[in-house]
C-alpha cells in the first residue's frame, strides 16, 4: 500500500458550532470506513499554518486515495491537496 499526506483548509463557516463540527468529523471518519474499505488511517494533526490538517493514510492505489479527498471535501467543506509520500530509505533505494 502506498502512504499518503492529505492537507485541508477548512471553510471558516464550519468551524464556528463545535458540536457542529464534531458531527461533520465524524461522517467523514464513517464515510471514509464505508466507502473505503482498503484505507488505514495513520494519523491527522491540527496545524496553524498555510493548512489546517494533516492527515496521513494508507490507500491500495490512487483511485481509492483520490476517494478518501473528495469524501474530505464533499463532507468537511475543505479544500485539499493530497501528495503520495515516499519513505525516505525507498527513496534513497530506488537511486
Amino acid at each position: 500500500m502506498a502512504t499518503y499526506v492529505l492537507l485541508s483548509r477548512i471553510e471558516p463557516e464550519v468551524t464556528g458550532d463545535a458540536d457542529s463540527f464534531r458531527r461533520i468529523a465524524d461522517t467523514v471518519k464513517q464515510t471514509i470506513r464505508k466507502e473505503c474499505p482498503g484505507v488505514t488511517w495513520k494519523d491527522s494533526y491540527v496545524t496553524f499554518g498555510r493548512f489546517d490538517v494533516v492527515d496521513i493514510f494508507e490507500a491500495p492505489d490512487e483511485t481509492t486515495a483520490q476517494r478518501v479527498a473528495m469524501i474530505i471535501r464533499r463532507h468537511g467543506h475543505t479544500k485539499t491537496e493530497t501528495m503520495l509520500a515516499i519513505p525516505w530509505k525507498e527513496f534513497l533505494a530506488n537511486l
